[in-house]
């Protein structure tokens, strides 16, 4: 499987020109592409204004999201402020060409931002099946919380998931807890795990450097960007290749 991580430099609080500019980047696609992943809110920037950002469930964001899973026969994953319920939420979404295919709100809201002051917690572990995968998301903060990220494998070997996918606003100032929980993860479930996180700078005077990598299931690093500028990179996947690994080295066996 083919994955495509866009590590951008996002306009703040600027839907239209976030959603442009991410077109702009997939005219240039490689073909045979099967996910593209965009960072944590795509289309605004790490905003604390969800009231004047929110997007209905209908609106705006989702049907793009389909437009472009269609035009491109891909996948298309990022999260976005959603309003549902009165109450708002950081959302992760899977978009393919048909509609959403799966939905995750982040749990671990970042306090020290007041992000759990301006949006509700999820509290649902979302696994979702695309091609024959299965795909574990989540977002930035959840991240420095093992647990809520751990694997778990059946008697015979059979995990939970087969991909950690991770989308963040991780800033630069800290980006060396990101580079190395995200391996940390990846070793410690035995699965591939991808990180993408933004470049530039923020409607805060946050700065950010990226670090977006794919890691696979041993740690090692596929692919990464640490120069802080726009860029797609991208990692294929191999099924088999993560299931010979859990067979010879079946750490999961001696899980807690």
């Amino acid at each position: 499987m083919k994955i495509a991580l866009f590590q951008l430099d996002l306009f703040w609080e600027n839907p239209e020109k976030n959603r442009f500019s991410i077109e702009q980047k997939l005219a240039n696609l490689d073909k045979d592409t099967d996910i593209v992943v965009l960072p944590e809110m795509f289309d605004t920037g790490f905003s604390m204004n969800p009231f004047l950002l929110a997007e209905n469930r209908q609106e705006s964001a989702i049907s793009w999201m389909q437009e472009m899973a269609k035009k491109y026969d891909i996948l298309i994953c990022g999260s976005l402020i959603i309003e549902e319920g009165n109450k708002y939420f950081n959302r992760f979404l899977a978009i393919s060409q048909t509609g959403v295919l799966a939905q995750y709100d982040k749990k671990h809201l970042f306090s020290m931002a007041q992000e759990n002051i301006h949006y509700a917690a999820g509290n649902e572990k979302i696994i979702f099946n695309y091609k024959s995968w299965k795909i574990r998301p989540l977002i930035c903060y959840d991240l420095r919380f093992p647990i809520w990220s751990r694997n778990h494998f059946d008697a015979v070997g059979n995990a939970d998931y087969d991909l950690l996918l991770y989308v963040a606003n991780w800033p630069e100032r800290r980006v060396q807890h990101w580079e190395k929980l995200l391996q940390a993860r990846a070793i410690e479930n035995q699965a591939y795990t991808i990180g993408v996180n933004r470049v530039g700078t923020d409607g805060n005077g946050f700065s950010y450097t990226g670090s977006s990598m794919a890691i696979d299931f041993s740690g090692n690093v596929m692919c990464e960007n640490k120069i802080g500028e726009e860029v797609i990179l991208y990692t294929h996947l191999v099924k088999e290749e993560l299931d010979m690994y859990r067979e010879k080295f079946p750490a999961w066996k001696d899980a807690d």
